[in-house]
């Protein structure tokens, strides 16, 4: 049990000029969920953290808006102009006065980072009793970031930026991380003493190590297994890369627990998705947000599941089919080129291939639902306009437009007769042959 209270202050202000674009740069996403959401779920998933302090700068009310619509435990602080970690931080400092505990550093742009290593982080501090700890991690190629500089009893004394270092200095290959865990009451007067006497003239958050070895506090570093959680996002090019990371290791995950996937290569799913074993998932899915798929599915190949999907036991998605915010029962198939959303499905339900569930109103904005109860099954090319129900064991005639609730056992037909009108091709290349001669 940890010795202290743990906040965390995340830092979210950059604008990100390199991923040029309009947005900022913590508000891209990976499976649809922007950086700082994973950012946010991996601090307060570790169950220490109860309070965050959200940096904002560039573009500040859209993140602002992200943060308060989906973390009640968030508090975002506007930092302007932005003049640099250091002053990004201890624009906390006014809500963290009377603190006596520890404070997380980390940036918003690196959504790789785990639950699991923020704890080990905080554990480690905790038990070494430390003033600062600085996360570390060691690299072969150590070119672009601080370097951990040690004394001949490999006690933590410095970090020197690349651009600083003497060529021996070059050589170490342990590097800042970017991640600190900060007893708080001892190592906040720092932010009174750091200066911004440099070319860029803003104040560095690394600062305060200096400032704590020089006031003889316990400064340590804590050396991350995995190098790849602190990869930061900085342009669309890391942003692929760190998506293919993400998706890697969700794919890994749910093979381990029995999923079958037939091409990692061209599957993506995203980590917040819950797949039962033996389930099959066939070549160029694409799943996306929070979902459970239960055992013995077969979805796809080109299959997209969207956020919020609930699917039951041995469910059929074919080819080409779109899943969005519904909810499907066991044993039901829903056949190529469908589009099933903001629906539920009942159990043994057919859907049959290229039905489409309108669920939205482009006028009044509103998404209805479309309920398709046990047994039920709809013929090719349907389109229910919700709000509707089909009730148990009704069937929907193949190119339907269906726009009122279909009784149970009954068919629905919105055909109209079929007429045929003999020769009429045959009397249009007459008529034409002798246009075009």
């Amino acid at each position: 049990m940890l010795n202290k209270k743990v906040k965390s202050i995340i830092l979210a202000a950059g604008k990100g000029t390199r991923m040029k674009s309009d947005l900022p740069k913590v508000l891209h996403s990976i499976f649809n969920k922007p950086l700082l959401g994973y950012v946010i779920d991996a601090v307060n998933n570790t169950g220490n953290i109860d309070e965050n302090y959200v940096i904002v700068g560039h573009e500040a009310q859209r993140v602002e808006e992200f943060v308060e619509k989906n973390y009640i435990n968030s508090k975002c602080i506007l930092q302007t102009p932005q003049l640099g970690t250091g002053d990004a931080v201890n624009k906390a400092t006014p809500y963290l006065n009377d603190f006596d505990g520890y404070v997380i550093v980390i940036c918003g742009d690196t959504p790789l980072i785990t639950s699991e290593t923020i704890n080990n982080f905080i554990e480690y501090h905790d038990n070494n009793h430390s003033d600062l700890t600085v996360m570390s991690a060691i690299f072969d190629n150590p070119k672009n970031y601080g370097r951990i500089i040690r004394d001949k009893n490999n006690k933590f004394i410095s970090i020197v930026e690349e651009k600083d270092a003497t060529f021996k200095q070059k050589e170490v290959k342990e590097v800042n991380a970017g991640i600190y865990c900060i007893n708080w009451k001892t190592v906040s007067p720092a932010f009174n003493f750091i200066k911004n006497n440099n070319a860029q003239g803003e104040y560095y958050l690394t600062d305060i190590v200096k400032w704590s070895v020089e006031n003889s506090l316990n400064v340590n570093s804590y050396i991350l297994d995995n190098n790849e959680e602190i990869f930061g996002i900085n342009s669309k090019l890391q942003l692929a890369q760190a998506t293919k990371i993400m998706n890697r290791r969700s794919l890994q995950r749910l093979m381990e627990d029995g999923v079958q996937i037939t091409d990692p290569d061209s599957t993506f799913i995203s980590p917040e998705t819950e797949i039962g074993s033996d389930t099959i998932i066939l070549p160029n899915v694409y799943i996306t947000g929070k979902n459970t798929i239960g055992r013995q599915c077969k979805i796809g190949p080109f299959s997209h599941i969207r956020d919020g999907a609930q699917i039951g036991n041995n469910v059929r998605i074919g080819n080409f089919v779109e899943i969005k915010k519904s909810i499907i029962k066991d044993n039901t198939n829903v056949s190529h080129l469908s589009y099933i959303g903001d629906s539920e499905l009942g159990s043994k339900v057919n859907i049959g291939a290229g039905t489409i569930t309108a669920n939205y109103n482009p006028i009044s904005k509103v998404k209805s639902k479309t309920i398709i109860k046990d047994g039920a099954n709809t013929g090719s090319n349907s389109v229910l306009v919700a709000p509707v129900t089909i009730n148990e064991m009704a069937s929907v005639a193949a190119g339907s437009v269906i726009t009122k609730d279909v009784e149970a056992y009954s068919l629905a037909i919105t055909r109209t007769p079929m007429k045929v009108f003999s020769d009429w091709v045959k009397k249009k290349i007459e008529q034409y042959s002798g246009v075009n001669k």
